[in-house]
């Protein structure tokens, strides 16, 4: 029990200024994949090039082939193309604002329909005109987060009116089994991580029947010297069609063979925090910001740390 003791304490260190450059123990971190949402209401978003835009046919070209890979990066399944008749697309123009030229980007849905726009930043006109590459690149990219916001705020309009969506229900998430864990750690920390989920929302499965997310945990532990042991467990969330949509990563070094028989409260203390970052994702993917859900629930607490 001293041991245990002990390790627990190590865990818990976070909050002690004196834990110096360790890790942070087992903290829950949902990373920038967690973050993500910009998902149109289609599998494909049509990006053709611009006939409005005050450049030549072949920087439209260009300037479409950008903007589609730079929405790809941020997980938007966006092609240049003509658009189908089933496709949503973005419709890109330009107009003369002052000395400058101002890109627009328009989000169209199947039926030519215009449901959000984003303003790029203003670019001299001579630079326009001279169509660089390296311009067209960074309208692109300064372009695409914000056709990514557009899309997040169509797709949240669009599930708030839809009664049965994840927006308006809690999500059901298929917990499976931990990998990896010495020790009854495989089946401590599953145990755990189902019941500490459950406490925060989502309704909790144990077979893919239904499921809207599916959880799983990977542990691997690595022998390092004097005589210790890096642990580093990952908690995988992704769809239940398998697409990955965030991870909570958590490390730290024990003394070797500490968890090789039982886990105890330390899987208490593994779970807590990263079932915290799990339901983050999950709330995040059902377009919830999961600060202001917190604060919804907690009122008093939010009154208290604001004073």
């Amino acid at each position: 029990m001293i041991a245990r003791l002990g390790l627990l304490a190590l865990l818990l260190c976070l909050s002690v200024s004196a834990c110096g450059d360790l890790p942070e123990p087992f903290l829950g971190n949902p990373g920038a994949t967690a973050q993500r949402l910009a998902k149109p209401l289609t599998p494909l978003l049509a990006v053709p090039p611009g006939t409005d835009t005050l450049l030549p046919d072949a920087a439209n070209r260009d300037l479409a082939k950008q903007l589609a890979t730079a929405l790809q990066a941020t997980e938007v399944p966006a092609m240049v193309r003509q658009p189908a008749k089933t496709d949503w697309r973005l419709v890109t123009r330009a107009e003369l604002d002052g000395k400058g030229v101002k890109p627009m980007f328009s989000v169209q849905d199947p039926q030519g329909k215009e449901r959000g726009s984003a303003v790029g930043e203003v670019v001299p006109l001579k630079a326009w005109a001279n169509a660089d590459p390296a311009l067209i690149r960074q309208v692109a990219a300064e372009a695409a987060p914000r056709v990514g916001a557009v899309l997040t705020s169509i797709r949240i309009a669009h599930d708030k009116a839809d009664p049965t969506s994840l927006y308006n229900r809690a999500a059901k998430v298929e917990v499976v089994d931990v990998t990896g864990a010495p020790g009854d750690g495989d089946q401590t920390l599953t145990q755990q991580m189902r019941a500490r989920l459950a406490v925060l929302g989502p309704v909790v499965l144990t077979t893919p029947t239904g499921a809207d997310f599916v959880v799983q945990g990977q542990v691997k532990v690595v022998p390092i010297p004097k005589r210790k042991q890096r642990v580093e467990i990952q908690w995988v969330v992704k769809t239940a069609s398998g697409d990955e949509r965030g991870r909570v990563v958590q490390l730290n070094e024990i003394p070797a063979g500490t968890l090789d028989h039982y886990w105890g409260d330390v899987a208490v203390v593994v779970a807590t925090e990263a079932s915290a970052g799990v339901n983050d994702v999950i709330l995040r993917q059902s377009g919830h910001d999961p600060n202001q859900t917190r604060q919804s629930a907690n009122p008093d607490q939010t009154r208290q740390s604001a004073k």
